[in-house]
Parts: C-alpha cells; structure tokens; sequence
C-alpha cells in the first residue's frame, strides 16, 4: 500500500502504536448472557457456526491459527491464497471460517464434511476484526474504529473473494437477536463500540444463543445394541473445579463414517477406568468403553435436566481447536 493512502486509512487512529507484528494475540472472547444487551452503544454481529481463525499476512505469506495457537494453514489452501489479496503488507485478521448453506447460513457440520476435502471445499472467512496492520497494533483502537478501517479495506477485494466483511448494526440488539433467532442462525455477538481488543473473555463482548449449544469432553462410548457400525453413544462430560462431571450421552447427528473414525480415535487412547469424580446413575453406562479425556464434541440440545444431565442431544461435529480441560458448562452470566 502507498503511503498516502496509509496515511489517510491510519489517520486519527487512537491509541494505534508502533511495534513489530507479533508471533501471536490470543483471541477476545465473548461473554455467555440470555439477552442481547439495549443502547446505541452496542455493536451486534451475527454468530457464525464455524471455527475461529485469527490470520497472520507478512512477507506475501498467510498463516491460520487456531485459538489454541494451533497452525491449521493447510487446512484452508483456497483461503490461503485469498488473504494474500487483502491490502496490506502486514496484517492479523480476527474471524471465522465457515462453509454456508444454501439458505446462506454458516452450518459447522458441513464445515466438519468438507474438512478433509480441502482443496474442493468453498471456505468463506468471515472477518469481523483488525488487531494489526502495517507496523500498527491496533489492539487498543475503538473496535467501531478498527471494524470501519477493515471494511475499507476489504471494499478493494473482488465480490467473488471468499473473504467477507462481517456487517453489524448499531443498537436494537433485541430486534435484531429476534431476527437472526427466526432466520435459524445459532445467536448473535454484541460488541462495545468503544472497547478495545482484550485477549480475554470479558463482557466487552456478550453473546446470546438462539439455542442451547456447546462443546462437551468425550469420556468415552457405549456400543451399538442394534448392530451399528461403530459406537452407540458417546458420553459427555464438563470439568467444574478441575473435575470431570458426567453431562449424558449423545447418540444422534452421526454418521456411519463419523462413528467408526470416532470409534477408532476412542480407542487409541482407551483406558480401564472412568475419569469422572464421581460415578454416573446412569444404567445405559453398562459395557462402556472408557478413554482419555482429550476428544471435544460439539452437541445442540433441548435442556440441561435437574441431574445435570443434557436432554435430547445431537452431535454437529468435534471440535479440534478446542483444549478438553477449558471445557465447562456454559451459563449465562
């Protein structure tokens, strides 16, 4: 970029600072709440079912990671070579990466689907943030500040580009929420459009789900009592004070495929005992094959019972880039 148009686009940017691009900015993450909040002040963004990405542009080269600072470039080559089109020499981009239906809805299962066939699959990155650009940490700028600057940017990228500029709305966050709840789209973030760029979860940053959903530690599986390959449930579990408490079992929202990889997977890292604290009533666990608490899964379900139980569970997917020890129950604050 020349240095007329960097100066106009970094122009009155408060609280920009020099520094040289850093190796890594763990992601800001949003606070779990039962109602989007009111007032001018907010900023609401849909939320996307798809896997965060925070990219690094340096040098003509762009790098995914996760947010468990995991390196999944070749996991995306067509998004690769899309990034390397945004205008900038260095830049970190803060968005997800999702796979659209034909309604236009982000959808993590077919996300899941096409992870193996990456250079088939149509990745769409969805950006919502800008932390860095051209020698400027941003992280401190008024996120409305930073959301304006990365949509003028992104404003030079063909239409036919799989990056994509998260729009937002400014107040209504009811309205809105209401909206994006009849449209089937799983929530929505709400964002302070004053705040900066904190790596934390904060409430700077609120969601609110339309439905209940949320990653789960696969403890092991029971087998199939109707012969069907693989397993018959996987069962789940979320650490509360550093242990592990049984959650239910999910047995639903696979398919045959999923079950004899998820199987294989189970069982490379199987073990005699079971890793919860204290042992489920639950009589379904008879014959169950117990693992290492590493795998997450992610389930949508109706409700949480009285037992701590989940209640009409479906699987949508497993959830590499998520640590099984930051697993808990989600409530909303």
């Amino acid at each position: 970029m020349d240095k007329k148009k960097l100066a106009q686009l970094t122009k009155g940017l408060t609280g920009a600072r020099k520094r040289p691009m850093p190796e890594f900015i763990a992601p800001q993450l949003a606070t779990l709440v039962k109602e989007p909040p009111e007032g001018e002040e907010w900023l609401h963004e849909l939320k996307f079912d798809g896997y965060r990405m925070l990219v690094h542009l340096t040098g003509g080269k762009a790098k995914f990671w996760s947010r468990n600072q995991k390196d999944w470039t070749e996991k995306f080559p067509n998004l690769v070579k899309a990034v390397k089109t945004f205008p900038a020499t260095t830049a970190i981009l803060d968005g997800e990466v999702v796979i659209v239906d034909k309604a236009g809805r982000s959808s993590f299962q077919r996300l899941q689907n096409s992870m193996g066939k990456s250079k088939e699959a149509a990745f769409v990155f969805q950006i919502f943030d800008l932390i860095y650009f051209d020698g400027l940490d941003l992280t401190r700028v008024p996120l409305l500040k930073r959301k304006l600057m990365l949509e003028e940017l992104l404003s030079s990228v063909g239409e036919e580009s799989p990056l994509r500029y998260s729009e937002h709305v400014e107040g209504s966050g009811r309205h809105f929420f209401e909206q994006a709840c009849a449209y089937k789209i799983e929530g929505i973030v709400s964002k302070l459009a004053d705040s900066p760029y904190l790596s934390t979860r904060n409430r700077y940053w609120l969601k609110a789900k339309c439905i209940k959903r949320q990653e789960f530690v696969i403890a092991g599986y029971v087998p199939s009592k109707h012969d069907f390959p693989g397993f018959g449930s996987l069962i789940l579990g979320v650490y509360d004070k550093g242990e592990l408490i049984y959650s239910g079992r999910v047995g639903t929202g696979f398919s045959i495929k999923q079950r004899l990889e998820i199987q294989k997977k189970l069982d490379r890292i199987s073990q005699p005992l079971m890793c919860f604290k204290v042992k489920p009533k639950d009589p379904g666990l008879r014959g169950a094959h117990w693992a290492k608490p590493q795998l997450v899964a992610e389930v949508e379900f109706a409700e949480w019972t009285d037992e701590g139980s989940v209640r009409h569970p479906s699987f949508q997917g497993l959830r590499e880039d998520k640590k099984a020890q930051g697993i808990v129950r989600e409530e909303p604050a």
